[in-house]
C-alpha cells in the first residue's frame, strides 16, 4: 500500500503543530484528518479508520492518554504516536507506553525524524 492510501488522524489543538504536520504529511501523500479535542477524535476514529493517529497528550475534553487507551482497546491495528511538550512528567511517558502507545516524540519535534517514525509504522 502506498502512502496515498494511508490515513493519518492528527489530534491537537495547537494550530502551529497542526499546520506543520499537515504540510509535511500531505507532501508525502498521506490523507490527513484533524480533530481538535479528544471527544471529536474518538467520534471520528470509527468513521475514518485511520492507519495512524498522532495525538498530543494535553488536549481538551479527553486527554491524549484516554485516547491512546480507547484506541488500543478498540482498534488494535491503529498505530499511535504521542507528541508531548518538553517538561511533561516522565510518568506521562511511562503511562502512555503502558497504555500501548507505539511511539513518543517530544515537542518541538524534528519533522524528518517524525516522518521516519511514521514510515516505520506505515
Amino acid at each position: 500500500m502506498n502512502s496515498s492510501e494511508k490515513k493519518i488522524l492528527i489530534i491537537d489543538n495547537d494550530e502551529m503543530t497542526i499546520e506543520i504536520l499537515k504540510f509535511i504529511l500531505k507532501k508525502e501523500g498521506y490523507k490527513i484528518s484533524i480533530a481538535k479535542d479528544g471527544v471529536n477524535a474518538l467520534e471520528r476514529i470509527p468513521i475514518i479508520m485511520p492507519d495512524l493517529v498522532i495525538t498530543t497528550i494535553i488536549i481538551p475534553l479527553k486527554s491524549g492518554l484516554q485516547i491512546i487507551s480507547e484506541i488500543k482497546q478498540n482498534f488494535k491495528n491503529i498505530k499511535v504516536i504521542a507528541l508531548s511538550s518538553l517538561g511533561e512528567e516522565e510518568n506521562t511517558v511511562e503511562e502512555a507506553f503502558e497504555l500501548g502507545v507505539d511511539d513518543f516524540i517530544a515537542k518541538p519535534f524534528n519533522p524528518n525524524e517524525l516522518l521516519l517514525r511514521i514510515k516505520r509504522f506505515l
